[in-house]
């Protein structure tokens, strides 16, 4: 199936200046710093809210609904900005988002709470595809690398803040503020968004929306996250439904995107060996990503004793090494126009650092915490917002949404089941050690105090320590793997030119 190049109305001499195309990414900016916050803002939070709302063993609820529900509708989003005015498609999903976040913040039950994380999470797959994706329409590809350089910045800053800002809030205003929070941000945001982005005028194109393809995605993805959580319980009755689910919603999807006039994800973009190896790059780094914000904060409250808040300023230096090196990268790859280094450097280092972390146990110095999380960081930031950029750069113009919405959906896929994966491995180790079950009752009961971890017995921080170690082994050889599939990436340089055109050399 090959992909039929569509031009766009605008040559590159009619897009925006680096000044307009700044002007345009306030609010922009904004958005996607909120929506990435969403993520990991809860993590800190769980506990108290386990002690307002009950219901601590339906607690992950909270944190994989927004998360499926973001997967879900990524590459939506992504494909009505292609076939609809992009603007007004963000704008929706961000509105979406914000009453999400208003919900969030007064529900009284877990149940409600859980839902409307979910109604959170459909909104906040437009802002994370449609803010790449209005880069990519902004800039040349040589220049999307400095532009998303930046974004890069974001997402790791409002990843890793998350848990501070939520400990902040679990210890002090309350943890409904981690959704009220969003609210005044978000109105700035869209009085930016209203008032300076301006999009490049595009073709009109047949608009054919594919609900099918959408419908029978979106039961795929949630059958897969069962199965990813049900497995690490070993072989159940819901084990086999949820994989006989995801072999029939797969065949499916793909006999009907192969028919569909405007198909969700359009199939022939993986015949490209760049837009591929980029889906499977951001699917790995999701996963060594948040395995690492969830589990390191787990491991220095449970094992180490340190607070909600301090647990996550600890993710500080993971934070930095992002920080420093996303943004240089960018700027590298704007400037010489190749890529292909920084995924093979930035895996080879992040492997080192999940190794590292992969030695923790109960007396381990946070010397050497903080260089395995310099350096997990520093691999990071090579190549992650990287690998949207090679995929926009493996197609024509008129399918920069539906592209970045496919390689996001890798990328979210990983953050999602890679949580899950992880957890099982940590679940496994757990359960090697029966009496070092965490004490719920105790720390989550009515009155208990849900930061008091000092109390727990050697028994269970040496298996949380244990767990812990298994999970950055299993990050380190997601990796290893990294480094191996991006030795077969194809240096195709990226150009200053117009987005119009059919990339070259990418079969």
């Amino acid at each position: 199936m090959s992909v039929e190049p569509r031009a766009e109305a605008y040559s590159s001499q009619e897009l925006p200046s680096r000044r307009e195309i700044y002007s345009a990414m306030s609010g922009l900016v904004i958005a996607f710093l909120v929506a990435n916050l969403d993520f990991t803002i809860v993590a800190t939070t769980l506990p108290a809210i386990a002690q307002e709302l009950g219901g601590f063993a339906d607690l992950s609820l909270v944190v994989t609904a927004f998360a499926v529900a973001t997967a879900i509708t990524t590459p939506i989003w992504g494909k009505l900005g292609d076939l609809f005015d992009r603007k007004r498609v963000f704008l929706a999903s961000f509105s979406l988002f914000l009453a999400g976040s208003a919900l969030c913040g007064a529900a009284q039950t877990l149940t409600q709470l859980s839902a409307f994380r979910a109604v959170q999470g459909l909104g906040a797959g437009g802002i994370l595809v449609g803010g790449i994706a209005i880069v990519g329409e902004l800039a040349a590809p040589r220049e999307r690398a400095r532009y998303q350089g930046l974004m890069a910045i974001i997402m790791p800053l409002a990843i890793l803040a998350g848990p501070v800002i939520g400990g902040l809030c679990a210890d002090g205003i309350g943890w409904r503020w981690v959704f009220y929070l969003n609210l005044p941000l978000g109105a700035i945001a869209l009085a930016l968004l209203v008032t300076r982005l301006k999009l490049p005028p595009r073709t009109p194109r047949r608009r054919q929306v594919d609900v099918v393809g959408m419908l029978v995605l979106a039961a795929g993805i949630i059958a897969l996250t069962v199965l990813t959580t049900a497995a690490g319980e070993g072989i159940s009755p819901v084990v086999a439904v949820s994989g006989a689910a995801v072999c029939l919603a797969g065949a499916v999807f793909i006999g009907w995107e192969r028919r569909a006039i405007e198909p969700v994800v359009p199939l022939g973009l993986f015949a490209r060996r760049n837009y591929s190896l980029a889906a499977l790059l951001g699917f790995l780094s999701g996963v060594v990503m948040f395995g690492a914000v969830t589990f390191l904060p787990l491991y220095q409250q449970v094992v180490q004793g340190v607070s909600a808040t301090g647990s996550g300023l600890l993710l500080l230096p993971l934070l930095g090494g992002m920080l420093v090196t996303a943004p240089l990268v960018g700027i590298l790859v704007s400037r010489t126009g190749r890529f292909r280094v920084y995924p093979i450097g930035g895996g080879a280092v992040m492997t080192a650092g999940s190794i590292l972390l992969a030695g923790v146990g109960v007396d381990t110095s946070q010397l050497v915490i903080v260089l395995g999380m310099v350096a997990v960081g520093i691999g990071m930031g090579c190549f992650m917002q990287l690998t949207v950029v090679i995929a926009q750069n493996s197609v024509a113009g008129g399918d920069i949404g539906a592209a970045s919405a496919t390689a996001m959906l890798a990328r979210n896929l990983g953050n999602s089941l890679g949580v899950s994966l992880l957890g099982a491995v940590f679940a496994w180790q757990l359960t090697r050690s029966p009496g070092a079950a965490l004490p719920t009752g105790l720390l989550f009961g009515e009155g208990a105090v849900h930061n008091d971890l000092t109390i727990l017995p050697e028994q269970t921080r040496e298996a949380v320590a244990e767990g812990v170690a298994d999970v950055f082994l299993v990050a380190g050889i997601c990796s290893a793997v990294i480094v191996c599939l991006a030795l077969f990436l194809r240096e195709t340089p990226l150009t200053s030119g117009s987005t119009d055109t059919e990339p070259k050399g990418q079969s």
